[in-house]
């Protein structure tokens, strides 16, 4: 426990240190100005997020996603220092943000997991196996995945107590204000998946949507940002025209659209920690530092 909270204090120490180390002003007024940043939230509570977006408005351009959707089909230029807001799953938590949205009127876009919303079904990386963790399922094909979590009684169509995920209302009322797009149906990792699974992940969320709420559905986020050229071409023969990955750095119009990137930023309500991420500073470092890494065998 003293460990953790000594990892904790240092790691906090750091974001200080670079959030007034010039970094993120420098990224911002240089790096970002001539590009769309685009930032991943998933579950981030009321007050955090208010503190975040206050920033974020102040500091930056938000547009919507469908703004930068335009850009990049008539190839128009975007107001300097652009950002997108997104969020990904589909929390429960995120219709409490709603006031938010009004608010503010930001243009927040939520990807939605099809086969969850409007159930008491839950998230599959929700789940805490005694034998494995969350990170060592990822990696394992989806077949086995679900075998490993039906041995503790989980699978992906049960019915629980409660809901994890946005309800059919919920969605409704926040549609005026939100863009919804897919996230999959049960968020796999696609490239765990076998053609059929991740042909059908792809494919029947985007019909879902569609036919149940009437959205136009134009992209898609790949579930924990994984993804192969196998599933970019699902995508395209599904409809699609983007796909939003995990992958770090920022955006123009000629970006891969399949292949856009996201910065996450952790639903972190420390200001600091907020500042440096959304910049691209902490992502900037921990990818060149792991670059660095590997070119003299240290990992």
């Amino acid at each position: 426990m003293i460990a953790q909270m000594n990892n904790k204090s240092i790691r906090m120490l750091i974001f200080k240190l670079l959030r007034y180390s010039g970094l993120p002003f420098l990224f911002r007024e240089v790096i970002q100005k001539q590009h769309v940043t685009i930032l991943l939230f998933h579950a981030i509570p009321l007050e955090s997020a208010d503190t975040a977006f206050k920033y974020l408005m102040k500091h930056y351009t938000i547009i919507g996603l469908n703004d930068f959707f335009n850009s990049c089909r008539e190839k128009k230029p975007l107001p300097d220092k652009s950002l997108i807001i997104t969020f990904d799953d589909g929390h429960r938590s995120n219709y409490d943000l709603l006031p938010l949205f009004k608010r503010y009127a930001i243009p927040v876009t939520i990807f939605l997991c099809s086969g969850i919303i409007d159930t008491n079904r839950h998230f599959w990386f929700s789940i805490t196996h005694p034998d494995y963790s969350t990170e060592q399922l990822k990696k394992v094909p989806n077949r086995e995945k679900l075998n490993i979590l039906k041995e503790i009684g989980f699978e992906p169509e049960i019915n629980y107590s409660h809901p994890q995920a946005l309800s059919k209302d919920q969605i409704r009322e926040m549609s005026p204000f939100v863009n919804f797009q897919s996230h999959t149906v049960f968020h796999p990792c696609l490239p765990n998946c076998d053609d059929d699974e991740a042909r059908q992940e792809i494919s029947m969320s985007k019909k879902m949507l569609e036919q149940e709420y009437s959205f136009m559905i134009n992209a898609i986020a790949y579930p924990n940002g994984d993804y192969t050229e196998r599933d970019i071409q699902f995508c395209i023969d599904a409809g699609y025209e983007f796909g939003l990955t995990v992958d770090y750095g920022f955006n123009t119009p000629s970006t891969d659209p399949f292949k856009l990137r996201r910065i996450s930023v952790n639903d972190t309500g420390n200001m600091d920690e907020l500042i440096v991420k959304a910049s691209g500073v902490w992502g900037f470092l921990k990818t060149n530092i792991m670059k660095i890494a590997n070119i003299f065998g240290v990992v």
